[in-house]
C-alpha cells in the first residue's frame, strides 16, 4: 500500500527555520519525483517544490525560491523540505505528493498524497 507521511510541522516565529519530512512506504522514492504542496486557510492548494526522482532537479515556486530547499535520502526513503526566513504567510497545511503525469504546479498532476502537516509563522 503506498503512503506518505509527512511531519515536522510546528509554530514559529518569523525568521526561523523548520525542516519537513515526508516518509514513504509501500514504494521507493527513487521512482517518482516528489511534490510539496501548501494549503492555507480559505485558499486553494499552492505549489511549493518538486523534487526529481534521482534528486538532481528542483523547481520551486518564485515565493519560496532562495529560502526553501528540497533533498532526499533514498536510504531513508525520505524527502525533505528546508524551509528558512519562515514569514507569516508561509502558515498552511505543507502536504508531499508523488508526481503522475502533466504539470509540476498543477495538483492534479500528483496521484498520492499525504495527509499534510501544519506550519504555523507568528509572533
Amino acid at each position: 500500500q503506498v503512503q506518505l507521511v509527512e511531519s515536522g510541522g510546528d509554530l514559529v516565529q518569523p525568521g526561523e527555520s523548520l525542516r519537513l519530512s515526508c516518509s514513504a512506504s509501500g514504494f521507493t522514492l527513487d521512482h517518482y519525483a516528489i511534490g510539496w504542496f501548501r494549503q492555507a486557510p480559505g485558499k486553494e492548494r499552492e505549489f511549493v517544490s518538486v523534487i526529481s526522482y534521482d534528486g538532481d532537479t528542483t523547481y520551486y515556486a518564485d515565493s519560496v525560491k532562495g529560502r526553501f530547499t528540497a533533498s532526499s535520502d533514498n536510504t531513508e526513503n525520505t524527502m525533505y523540505l528546508q524551509m528558512n526566513s519562515l514569514k507569516p504567510e508561509d502558515t498552511a497545511i505543507y502536504c508531499c505528493a508523488t508526481y503522475n503525469t502533466g504539470s509540476y504546479y498543477s495538483p492534479g498532476s500528483y496521484n498520492y498524497w499525504g495527509r499534510g502537516t501544519q506550519v504555523t509563522v507568528s509572533s
